[in-house]
């Protein structure tokens, strides 16, 4: 088994595997560290001169601690390096590095502003300087698309130091970003049997006010997440989602979240949340990977209050199917 590495040689042994894949001089790749003075406001970062001309220099940053965290997670430091690289030569190759200047100018960037989950617990240092909502243990974090390419999307966390320099709301700022993610990647149910046998397959609009399918009745629950099945765990927190599927299943229903891509809807009068939990925590052993975890916890939605929490914390208030009541303890 490997030596784990410290922080500190992590950055180290990154920085010399990143000079050997972009090609750089030594003093073009550059470590900069938060000081106990609070120096550097947006967190440690490993910064690459990119590009250098008579007009000035192209810099990338890149945030270690979070990168620190994944290779923690069992990701290693060459396949953490080949993504880096592999995003910065992409920038390089789009010259997308003008929208990343821009971050401070929220009129020029709003139109980019999106919504995507991550576990606060296991993303608590890299979310110290970033600007998120917490529902729960999930954190809705505000990042900004810096550009798409074979259908992926680059992007980059917005933290406070731009949200300051914006002089706006904060909630104005998020609400917009909701917005936006709901129309850059809007949510759908997907059915299992047409996942499985149908490969041009791309899901359900249930949003659409023509659509009157009984959804409550599958027995295997709904799979929600977006029109690109990616990050699309966000679904059910974009505007009027979760109340639409409550108002199709004329009921309360558990969130099960087994991964950041996607999430398991359970109608409240048919599912037992003590089964839902115990697939759930099989379910992320088995079949999800480290990287795209998003929580272990089943969540529950009160369409009467219209608000998505931990469903630990309303079991007492939650009118349990019959077949959880036969099995619990005398």
């Amino acid at each position: 088994m490997n030596e784990i590495l410290s922080y500190e040689k992590f950055v180290e042994n990154l920085r010399a595997y990143l000079l050997d894949t972009l090609n750089l001089q030594e003093e073009r790749i550059y470590f900069e560290a938060k000081d106990e003075e609070g120096m550097a406001p947006n967190g440690d970062r490993l910064f690459m001169e990119c590009r250098v001309s008579s007009e000035g220099k192209e810099v990338c940053g890149i945030h270690t601690e979070e990168l620190y965290e994944d290779y923690l997670d069992g990701i290693s430091i060459k396949r953490i390096g080949d993504t880096v690289t592999n995003e910065i030569l992409k920038l390089k190759d789009a010259r997308l590095f003008k929208k990343v200047q821009d971050v401070n100018n929220y009129f020029k960037v709003k139109g980019d502003l999106f919504i995507r989950l991550l576990n606060k617990k296991k993303h608590e240092k890299a979310l110290e300087n970033a600007v998120y909502k917490e529902v729960d243990g999930i954190a809705c974090v505000l990042y900004m698309k810096v550009g798409q390419q074979d259908g992926r999307i680059s992007s980059m966390k917005i933290h406070k130091a731009s949200l300051a320099d914006w002089g706006m709301d904060e909630d104005e700022a998020y609400e917009n970003a909701l917005a936006n993610t709901y129309f850059l990647t809007p949510p759908r149910i997907y059915k299992w049997e047409c996942l499985l046998f149908n490969p041009d397959y791309e899901g359900d609009d249930f949003m659409d006010m023509n659509y009157e399918e009984n959804i409550v009745e599958r027995n295997a629950g709904s799979c929600l997440s977006t029109s690109i099945r990616t990050n699309g765990a966000v679904a059910v927190f974009l505007p009027d989602v979760a109340q639409r599927i409550a108002d199709l299943m004329d009921d309360d229903f558990y969130i099960v979240f087994t991964s950041v891509h996607e999430a398991m809807i359970h109608s409240k009068r048919m599912f037992c949340p003590e089964d839902l939990e115990r697939i759930l925590k099989e379910t992320l052993k088995e079949a999800t990977l480290d990287e795209d975890f998003l929580t272990d916890e089943i969540y529950y939605y009160d369409r009467g209050a219209r608000k998505i929490m931990k469903w630990k914390k309303v079991v007492s208030k939650v009118t349990l199917p019959a077949s959880c009541v036969e099995r619990l303890p005398l």
